[in-house]
């Protein structure tokens, strides 16, 4: 009796977990296609990097193009490293983005056990919005945005000087203050988005930990010492990891946007990606733009490598794999 209960009870079970299992591929298929389509397929065409790519007239489709163009080696990967311009190119990328995942991770962090503190959740809600509002914001806009204040003509700035009988600065023609913008205007954009992952990661740690460190006399100082940094640990270092991946990736639109393309700026804002760009746009050769974006995921790869080792050794359960 018991045994033909089971045998009549299992095909159910077993229809009702083939379903589940279904209904959670469907849920996974649309970023699945979306992963296959536009990060996997696309990576044939890294050959294009080791070739001088040219149309092929009789039959222009990309695999014939890729098919008929002549292979150059490491040639398209020379004019990274062959202009004088490379190592200013290659230390503003790496200076800049070194500078801000510190500082992003500071000010994040702060601001996050700030937020966290606010014991009114209308206003703490608030400032979370006004913060995080201006990473919605394309660069051309927060161009815009800047020069209202730094246009020689009719800037905030510039209208101000001339009212106490200054010199008008011409901001898009001095390099010396452009670090401290760019910094302040990537902060500006980017520093809600950090913000609301930290403060995510501070809402799920236990409120009992804070109950009873207050009532053995913990100062908030204190708490946030003992309690909060140690739990947000995992999260910071998951993020400086992946943040060690793109130090040779730069804002293609702060760098090209912001400063408005200004040629004698270019000391301060050229990094890889406005100068694979203009090489791009001067030679008109997908080989050089493809060869630059692959060495710069290359390099992106072994940083994050890197990065993973040293923290395994130091604390190895923080590690990202």
């Amino acid at each position: 009796m018991s045994n033909s209960m089971v045998s009549a009870k299992s095909p159910s079970k077993g229809l009702a977990k083939r379903k589940k299992t279904i209904v959670l591929l469907s849920m996974l298929a649309p970023g699945a296609i979306w992963l296959v389509l536009l990060r996997y397929l696309p990576m044939f065409g890294i050959v294009i990097a080791f070739q001088k790519f040219t149309i092929y007239t009789k039959a222009p489709t990309l695999l014939n193009n890729i098919i008929h163009s002549k292979w150059v080696g490491f040639k398209n990967f020379e004019f990274l490293f062959a202009t004088s311009d490379s190592w200013n190119m290659i230390r503003n990328t790496v200076g800049y983005n070194a500078l801000w995942i510190v500082l992003g991770t500071v000010i994040a962090v702060a601001f996050a056990i700030m937020l966290s503190l606010i014991t009114k959740k209308f206003v703490a809600k608030t400032y979370q919005t006004l913060m995080f509002f201006p990473y919605f914001l394309s660069w051309v806009v927060a161009s815009y945005f800047l020069m209202a204040f730094l246009d020689p003509t009719y800037g905030l700035i510039s209208h101000l000087q001339k009212q106490a009988g200054m010199e008008v600065t011409q901001w898009y023609f001095i390099n010396k203050p452009w670090p401290i913008i760019l910094t302040i205007a990537y902060l500006w954009k980017n520093i809600g988005y950090s913000t609301v992952l930290y403060l995510a990661a501070i809402t799920g740690i236990d409120s009992s930990q804070y109950e009873a460190a207050s009532i053995d006399g913990a100062s908030k100082w204190q708490q946030i010492r003992y309690i909060t940094i140690p739990h947000l640990k995992p999260m910071i270092i998951i993020l400086f990891i992946m943040s060690v991946g793109r130090i040779i990736n730069s804002d293609f639109g702060l760098f090209y946007q912001v400063p408005k393309n200004s040629g004698p700026l270019f000391p301060t804002t050229q990094v890889m990606d406005t100068y694979v760009y203009r090489a791009f746009m001067a030679t008109n050769n997908p080989g050089m733009s493809t060869a630059a974006s692959l060495l710069q995921n290359v390099v992106g790869f072994f940083c994050v490598l890197t990065a993973n080792s040293i923290v395994r050794k130091i604390d190895e359960e923080s590690s990202l794999f």
